[in-house]
């Protein structure tokens, strides 16, 4: 568990400092569009966002999985067809959040529209976790699938307790 805990610091500091739309800082919110720069710069730091995290979330797993060679390759190849997968859901909810970014003065249909969309994609990621733990066992163990799903939970909070902070709350 401490290769864990030194894994989710490491993951931790990079939300926290490294990925250029996390770096406002725990106590400042992400400033909508119209107040911060042009659509292409907000584009630009979602997607460099989205490969930084990708890259690191893959390490962490690397780092807690004790994967022998046989394990491994066959599940690296499964990891990267359920990560391509994850980033077509994800693509929704980055969509949604710069949506909301961009937005200076939301009607009730707008938000009532935007809440329903992003249970949605938690849905979704739900779902495509079920679907592929019939999928991951094919190369683990029972329990080396539920650690994998445990670490990377634990990964997609942490990124999603950080991501969501520093949206601002929709003002009633």
């Amino acid at each position: 568990m401490k290769k864990s805990a030194a894994a989710a610091i490491l993951l931790s500091g990079f939300l926290c400092g490294g990925g250029n739309l996390f770096a406002h800082g725990a106590t400042q919110s992400v400033q909508p569009a119209a107040a911060r720069g042009n659509e292409s710069s907000i584009d630009q730091e979602i997607a460099m966002l989205r490969s930084d995290l990708r890259a690191n979330r893959k390490q962490v797993i690397a780092a807690n999985m004790k994967l022998t060679e046989t394990e491994a390759e066959k599940f690296w190849p499964i990891y990267d067809q359920y990560v391509n997968e994850l980033v077509k859901i994800n693509d929704t909810k980055y969509a949604l959040i710069k949506e909301y970014l961009q937005s200076t003065n939301l009607t009730e249909e707008q938000v009532d529209n935007l809440s329903k969309k992003w249970l949605e994609v938690d849905e979704s990621v739900v779902q495509l976790r079920l679907k592929y733990i019939p999928i991951f066992r094919k190369s683990l163990s029972a329990k080396g699938t539920a650690l994998f799903f445990q670490i990377e939970r634990r990964v997609q909070m942490m990124i999603d307790l950080q991501l969501t902070s520093m949206l601002p709350l929709v003002e009633p």
